[in-house]
């Protein structure tokens, strides 16, 4: 993930602008049409609504997040020193899974390889992995993989396009230019693709099932692809490459832009779909599977000052509201180096875990709820319920209208209570029981119209 997003992308931006509303490029000779286990892995991971995201790697043992590297321009060769002393002597896929399903998750997202290089994963395309390269010894994706299967949790993998450290990486992009890498050298692009590849393959072939490869943008060296450019990145080589292997696997691409031909899932970087509060979300909403992923506290690495984690009630209301437009919620852990999963991000996983125990009717399963962005809260739905979710803690009354839908009934989701409505042509107004102590922030009325 990236820190000084801002300043980086600033042309990106530019560029997303000024070709705003343009649509999927299609660069292959046929539309990229998904296999039956494809859609049936979309439909599955819209249900669950709520995924783990996990950065993990080497940087965490300098306590300064994942972009530690480009951040502080360290050398590239010097760098790669960190490996032989990465022993994360308390970790444990088993519990971390754990703890992932208590939380009320459906899946994981975990870095297998990010800017730095570093191999989370046994690979035999370098020695410069978790495996070959530490006394740790241990292949923890594929730890990983077998405990979410004993958790019923579905893995995605995280994977970087661009490398901080390698030489054939050239031109070498926006980023990672203080690390000392040989300038002016024409580095065999080729070559690294190849390598990116192998390395896809490798994920894709020896991990069991991964229902999603997550990519982190095309950002450090825009070359999107078009029509008459197929784009330096190679991305529809990969894609079908991805699909060929498992047909099932879901692509997303962190690229900030509405998604390319071949691509299953639309991101949102710390933005819910529609907002664009932190400045990378500015893009159109595509018919996709949604996925908005964000901080527990400020980083994504794990960063030893940060303790600003964000309240229990703040991430319940942000993952409702997520909800309520159609969206999953990937929240981030940044676990440290000892393997350990911090306590605050612990125990916040866990009443997220209670409260979805508890309501978790109102967000799985459901879609974008027909009343968006009220004073008072938001909405989910299915089929011919709808879930009123009241944030507004100060909120007595709730009014809306829903033109050609009869109100058969509403209960308080919290205690099942019934609520008396008024309602004339599609006009409701109800009024909201005064919010208990330790029920959280959101009070859910469940509203059941005729079908």
């Amino acid at each position: 993930m990236r820190a000084k997003h801002l300043a980086i992308l600033s042309s990106l931006i530019l560029v997303t602008l000024i070709s705003a509303g343009a649509q999927t490029a299609d660069t292959s000779a046929g539309a990229y049409t998904p296999s039956a286990e494809n859609i049936k892995n979309r439909e599955d991971f819209s249900r669950e609504r709520f995924g783990i995201f996990i950065h993990w790697g080497i940087y965490s043992m300098l306590g300064h997040g994942e972009w530690v590297m480009q951040n502080e321009d360290l050398n590239y060769q010097e760098y790669p020193r960190l490996a032989a002393g990465f022993y994360p002597s308390r970790f444990n896929a088993s519990e971390w899974a754990e703890l992932f399903k208590k939380s009320g998750a459906g899946y994981i997202t975990v870095t297998t390889r990010h800017h730095d290089g570093f191999s989370m994963f046994h690979t035999a395309q370098s020695d410069y992995n978790i495996v070959d390269a530490t006394p740790f010894g241990r292949d923890v994706i594929a730890e990983l993989s077998q405990a979410c299967q004993d958790e019923g949790l579905s893995l995605h993998l995280y994977y970087s396009h661009l490398d901080w450290g390698r030489t054939d990486y050239y031109p070498r992009g926006r980023t990672g230019l203080g690390t000392g890498r040989p300038e002016g050298v024409q580095g065999d692009w080729r070559h690294y693709m190849d390598f990116v590849n192998a390395q896809l393959t490798e994920l894709l072939t020896n991990y069991g099932p991964v229902r999603a490869i997550w990519f982190d943008g095309v950002w450090d060296r825009d070359d999107r692809p078009r029509e008459e450019q197929p784009g330096i990145w190679n991305l529809e080589e990969q894609y079908k490459l991805i699909h060929s292997l498992q047909s099932g696997c879901l692509i997303g691409n962190n690229h900030h832009l509405l998604p390319f031909e071949g691509e299953d899932i639309q991101i949102f970087e710390r933005d819910i779909p529609g907002f664009n509060e932190y400045g990378l979300s500015g893009q159109e909403i595509s018919p996709l599977p949604l996925e908005t992923c964000q901080t527990m506290n400020r980083s994504w690495g794990y960063r030893i000052k940060d303790t600003d984690y964000k309240s229990v009630d703040f991430l319940i209301e942000y993952l409702v509201r997520t909800a309520a437009k159609g969206a999953n919620l990937l929240l981030n852990v940044g676990p440290r180096p000892d393997g350990s999963i911090p306590e605050q991000a612990a125990e916040r996983l866990l009443a997220m875990g209670e409260w979805l125990a508890r309501y978790g009717e109102s967000i799985y399963g459901t879609q974008a709820g027909p009343i968006q962005d009220e004073e008072w809260g938001v909405s989910t739905s299915r089929d011919n319920i709808i879930y009123v979710h009241v944030l507004n803690r100060e909120a007595e009354k709730v009014s809306f209208s829903l033109e050609g839908r009869k109100l058969k009934s509403a209960s308080l989701l919290n205690s099942g209570e019934t609520l008396s409505f008024e309602g004339r042509k599609g006009a409701y107004s109800l009024s909201v029981p005064a919010i208990k102590e330790g029920e959280g922030p959101d009070r859910i009325i469940k509203l059941t119209f005729n079908k």
